[in-house]
C-alpha cells in the first residue's frame, strides 16, 4: 500500500495541471455514473478515489448547495488539490478528507449515492473496499463504479504504450494486481460486487468519445505525464527514442484530430449495485 500511494503521490501533480483537460474528457463518464446512482438536488453522495476532486466536484453542483457530497482519496496532496479547487469554484458543500477506500471515515447508513471513477482497479482489496461502500450507504442506496474496458478498444491508453513498448516493454502484471485493466474482463467486478453483498449487481458497457480541445503535441504532454507508468517507460529511453514514440503516438492518432481538438473512441464498464434493504 505504502508503494501505491507513494507513485500516485508523484503522479497528483500532474492531475491537477490538467484538472480542466481531464474533467473535459471524461465528463462523459461522469455522466453516465450520476444517472445510474439518480444523482439529484438534495441527495448526498460519496465519491471514493477522487483524486483531485472528480467526479466528486461535478456531483457537488448537481446535489445542491443544501446536501454534503464527500471525496475520499489516500494520497492528501490529491485531496489538498481537491480543497483548492472546491474553494475556487464556491462549493462549501463539497468536502475532502484523505483515507483509504477499506476504511471510509463517515458513519453507517450516511448516504444516498456512493461512486468511484477509475478508482477500484488499484484497491489492494476491492471486496473490503466496496463492503466499506455498501456500509455507508443508505438501505437501498445505489453505487455505480466506472473501470476501463480492454486496452485494445481504448486508443487513448493503447496507441502511446505501443509506441513506446518497441523501445521498453513494462514487466506483465502479477494476476489481479493493480493495474488500469484488472476489471476489463466482463463480469469480473460484478462477480466481486456480488461477493462483497451487493443487491441486484450489473453491468453495462459505456461507449463514448474522449474530447478536448487539444493539439496532438499537447495530448501527447498530457498522456506522458498523467500516466506514472509511461512516465517510468519514457524516462528509460535515449532522446532518439522518446521523439520517435512520441512522433509514432502522434501519427497514431491522427485520425482522431480535427478542428483543433481530438475525439477519441473509448470504452468502459459501468458496474453497479445497490445496498440491500
Amino acid at each position: 500500500m505504502h508503494e501505491l500511494i507513494s507513485r500516485w503521490t508523484e503522479t497528483a501533480p500532474y492531475w491537477e495541471k490538467h484538472r480542466a483537460v481531464i474533467r473535459e474528457m471524461f465528463a462523459p463518464v461522469t455522466q453516465a455514473l450520476a444517472e445510474n446512482v439518480e444523482v439529484a438536488r438534495g441527495r448526498t453522495v460519496l465519491d471514493v478515489a477522487t483524486g483531485p476532486g472528480e467526479p466528486a466536484l461535478a456531483l457537488a453542483e448537481l446535489v445542491g448547495s443544501g446536501r454534503k457530497g464527500l471525496g475520499i482519496d489516500v494520497v492528501s496532496e490529491t485531496v489538498q488539490a481537491a480543497r483548492r479547487e472546491a474553494d475556487r469554484r464556491h462549493l462549501p458543500n463539497a468536502h475532502f478528507a484523505a483515507a483509504a477506500a477499506d476504511a471510509l471515515p463517515a458513519d453507517a447508513n450516511t448516504f444516498d449515492a456512493a461512486v468511484s471513477r477509475f478508482g477500484v482497479m488499484f484497491f489492494p482489496s476491492p471486496v473490503h473496499a466496496i463492503r466499506e461502500m455498501l456500509r455507508v450507504l443508505k438501505p437501498k442506496g445505489r453505487m455505480a463504479l466506472a473501470v476501463w474496458s480492454f486496452a485494445d478498444k481504448n486508443p487513448f491508453h493503447c496507441i502511446p504504450a505501443r509506441a513506446i513498448e518497441r523501445y521498453v516493454k513494462p514487466a506483465p502484471p502479477a494476476p489481479d494486481a493493480p493495474d488500469a485493466f484488472r476489471f476489463a474482463q466482463p463480469g469480473k467486478l460484478r462477480a466481486i460486487l456480488l461477493e462483497a453483498g451487493a443487491a441486484g449487481p450489473s453491468e453495462l458497457p459505456l461507449q463514448f468519445f474522449i474530447r478536448a480541445r487539444l493539439s496532438l503535441e499537447e495530448f501527447w504532454t498530457l498522456r506522458s505525464e498523467m500516466s506514472e507508468r509511461l512516465r517510468n517507460s519514457l524516462a528509460k529511453l535515449t532522446k532518439e527514442q522518446m521523439a520517435s514514440a512520441k512522433q509514432a503516438t502522434i501519427e497514431g492518432l491522427r485520425p482522431y484530430y480535427a478542428n483543433g481538438g481530438i475525439s477519441i473512441p473509448a470504452e468502459v464498464l459501468i458496474v453497479s449495485g445497490s445496498k440491500p434493504s
